[in-house]
């Protein structure tokens, strides 16, 4: 995989989910794919940190079925336009028609909020905040590519809350961004914020934030969403509360989402064309031990390991004793991406002390077996340290301002990034400086305009953000 991840990422990335056993992309159906045991488990480490963030802001699990009525589905008219090309219709059963044909979830505001205008009555009741961890599927039409573009997405962790104020869903808005600024720390994954454009923005909502992050093509990738809905849906669904005056309010409310693009995204920024390189948090592997063995040695290394073993129990531990030349192990754990290997033979043995290889840098360290577990640590930190500072330093040099079309092109049809410039706020300038460039709107930063617009030389309204997504 030599060069690859730069030079040719879409092969390198498939080849990665392969030989580190993250997805098999055989199965029969186009965008559909099947999680292998090791990719299973950092998928569950990814969860149980943003489990972890949203129960500690309120939030609890709950879970909504598959199918949605297509009288529910069809109340909001802006949402049924935004989604009516990939639906999944199921129309039978068995063989007999369905009196009601049933969309598979493409999202769960449908399924979700029928049961809200039932469960919501006062203004006591809320804020009401849940979320729940399900598939959704989608007719995806164009180039699909696993946890990026899916016909199922397997991972999507949806949030819904309700309030009794506009104000309350606003700073609700505020949490949620601050809640994925943590989430997305955790992992190491670097990112843009920006407000969508309104012809852009999640179809009901009054406006979406979305969090894009780029990838070592330079193609930018939407990694999470969160929508102030207003009273939009409440109206739709009669989701009603008697307020403190004791009258009849429509609620306010708001959701946000992840999907599998978030697990893609941190196996990308961190991996290298040896493999992954795993944060240590979600790694399913934390220290992988490959014993020496030489003739007479079996019985005293493996003793050693085993002590080894109890004394860093707090870590999440491999001891490979395969019957396979050290070199072999040495390359599957390499491509797996295990944060810190330790080398344990009969020299160590005398020494009291074990070789310790970092993943990311490469470095070979001797650690004294005395104490081991502290010594681990800060190796542990130290690689994540590390992990995230090389993503944000590779993500900030894709990062552009620019006073010219010509030098916006330039970038576009090189190493592409996130592009940003002055912008007059006009949706018809937007649209044409995205023909005539090719780039993909993006959206706005919270920031006032201080020139001219990039296309029309107007006064600028904002920074506009634009790239090429996939």
């Amino acid at each position: 995989m030599n060069g690859k991840r730069k030079n040719n990422f879409s092969e390198w990335y498939n080849e990665i989910l392969d030989k580190a056993k993250i997805l098999d992309i055989r199965y029969p159906v186009k965008g559909l794919y099947v999680w292998f045991q090791y990719g299973f488990k950092i998928r569950r480490l990814v969860l149980e940190n943003i489990r972890k963030i949203l129960e500690n802001s309120g939030h609890d699990e709950v879970l909504f079925p598959l199918l949605i009525p297509d009288q529910e589905f069809a109340k909001e008219a802006k949402h049924i336009r935004g989604f009516e090309n990939e639906v999944y219709w199921v129309t039978h059963g068995g063989r007999e028609p369905l009196n009601v044909k049933l969309a598979l979830r493409p999202t769960s505001e449908t399924a979700i909020y029928p049961m809200f205008s039932l469960w919501i009555r006062s203004h006591g009741n809320m804020p009401f905040r849940i979320y729940q961890v399900v598939n959704t599927f989608r007719y995806e039409t164009k180039h699909t590519r696993p946890m990026l573009r899916l016909r199922e997405i397997t991972t999507f962790v949806e949030a819904h809350t309700v309030h009794s104020t506009l104000d309350d869903a606003k700073i609700q808005v505020k949490e949620a961004i601050s809640g994925y600024r943590e989430f997305f720390e955790l992992l190491g994954v670097p990112y843009a914020i920006s407000q969508r454009l309104d012809w852009d923005k999640f179809p009901g909502a009054e406006y979406t934030i979305a969090f894009d992050t780029i990838f070592p093509d330079g193609r930018t990738l939407q990694i999470a969403t969160v929508h102030n809905l207003g009273q939009n849906f409440a109206k739709t669904f009669e989701i009603k509360f008697e307020n403190k005056n004791g009258e009849q309010s429509y609620a306010y409310q708001t959701c946000y989402g992840i999907s599998d693009r978030v697990i893609a995204s941190t196996l990308v920024h961190h991996g290298d064309d040896s493999g992954l390189c795993l944060i240590p948090n979600i790694a399913p592997v934390q220290i992988v031990i490959v014993p020496i063995w030489f003739k007479d040695s079996k019985k005293d290394v493996d003793k050693v390991i085993k002590k080894l073993k109890e004394d860093l129990n707090e870590f999440r531990i491999n001891i490979d004793d395969r019957e396979l030349r050290p070199g072999n192990k040495f390359y599957d754990w390499e491509v797996k991406g295990v944060p810190l290997r330790l080398e344990v033979g009969p020299a160590e043995i005398k020494k009291s002390e074990v070789i310790a290889v970092r993943r990311d840098t490469g470095t070979k360290i001797k650690i004294s077996m005395k104490n081991i577990a502290m010594d681990v640590k800060k190796q542990l930190d130290d690689i994540t340290i590390n992990l995230k500072s090389r993503a944000w330093s590779e993500f900030n040099d894709q990062i552009h301002d620019v006073t010219s079309i010509e030098e916006l092109k330039s970038i576009l049809s090189g190493k592409g990034g996130i592009i940003r410039f002055e912008w007059c706020g006009d949706r018809g300038c937007a649209k044409t400086l995205e023909v005539e460039t090719g780039s993909n709107l993006l959206g706005t930063l919270n920031a006032d305009g201080q020139g001219k617009c990039l296309r029309c030389n107007k006064e600028s309204k904002g920074i506009l953000q634009v790239g090429r997504t996939y």
